[in-house]
Parts: structure tokens; C-alpha cells; sequence
């Protein structure tokens, strides 16, 4: 049904940590990291799992520019497996992807671009929720993942005029 309702109090912890590097004229390294334990304060201990809050992710890359007409990058994003319901019986399954660029300026005003989507064709899961629902056949309603799939590789071209 898509209903959001209050849950009551949680509590949140954890680090973030960015590293951002110059490797050395034209390539840079750049890297995000979190790591946080999420639980509802008022639940009891084993159901307190707050839904979809995230242990760990990650996202980050290497990017080239200045390469005389020549720039691109390669770029990945992480989140870990987390608790699609309250006593963490089911859970959203985490995922890795990587997507990349390549880009020519074929003039001061306009460049020419590739971006590949997905590189690697990973199959992962973008929206996750634990739903409860029956189809014809069954005689219970069963609470189970229900999920949007992730986009499949897929290359985009760009055109891109500045004024």
C-alpha cells in the first residue's frame, strides 16, 4: 500500500570518512565511506531493526581531466545487505556497481561523451521493501521482498554545448 508511518524514537551511530587524492596532474582518486548501526530505542532487543537503514556504503572513483581534449572517469557505488523488517528476517540484498565516461571536447564550446551504465551488467536490485502479500493460489498472505531491478549495462551517448 506505500504507507509511511511514524515508528517512534531511533537512535543512529556511526562514522563517515572521505579521502579525496590527487594522484597526480590529470588523475584523482575520491572515496566515501559510512558505517552506521540504526535501532529503534523503544523496541525490544531483536525487533529493533530500524527497515532499509544502511550498515555500510561506499561510492567513489578515479576521474582523468586535462588529458589534452581527453577526460573520463570510472566510478562505483556500494550499500551493503540491511534489514528489510524490524527482527531483520528479511533482508534487502546489498549490491556493487560500476559506471564509467569518456569525453573528447572537440571544441572550446562542445564536448562528445560515452557513459556506460551498469559496466560490469551487474544484476542488483534498486528499491527493496518486505510487503505482505497472497496471489490467488496461496491461502496465507506471506511477507517477502518486493523489489524494483537495478538498471542492466547500457551505454549513453552526450552532446554537451556550453555558452
Amino acid at each position: 500500500a506505500g504507507i509511511v508511518e511514524p515508528s517512534g524514537r531511533s537512535e543512529r551511530q556511526g562514522i563517515d570518512l572521505g579521502v579525496r587524492y590527487q594522484i597526480n596532474d590529470w588523475l584523482y582518486f575520491n572515496s566515501d565511506l559510512t558505517y552506521s548501526r540504526a535501532r529503534s530505542i523503544d523496541a525490544v532487543d531483536g525487533n529493533d531493526y530500524i527497515p532499509l537503514a544502511p550498515g555500510i556504503t561506499l561510492a567513489g572513483g578515479l576521474s582523468a581531466v586535462g588529458l589534452k581534449k581527453w577526460s573520463g572517469g570510472i566510478r562505483y557505488r556500494f550499500l551493503g545487505d540491511r534489514p528489510a523488517n524490524e527482527d531483520n528476517s528479511i533482508v534487502a540484498e546489498g549490491y556493487l556497481v560500476f559506471d564509467s565516461n569518456v569525453n573528447y571536447e572537440l571544441l572550446p564550446d562542445l564536448t562528445l561523451g560515452i557513459s556506460v551504465q551498469n559496466l560490469f551488467n551487474t544484476e542488483w536490485n534498486e528499491t527493496q521493501f518486505a510487503t505482505t502479500s497472497r496471489l490467488r493460489q496461496e491461502t496465507e498472505a506471506v511477507e517477502e521482498i518486493h523489489f524494483t531491478p537495478g538498471a542492466p549495462f547500457y551505454l549513453q551517448g552526450r552532446i554537451r554545448y556550453t555558452f
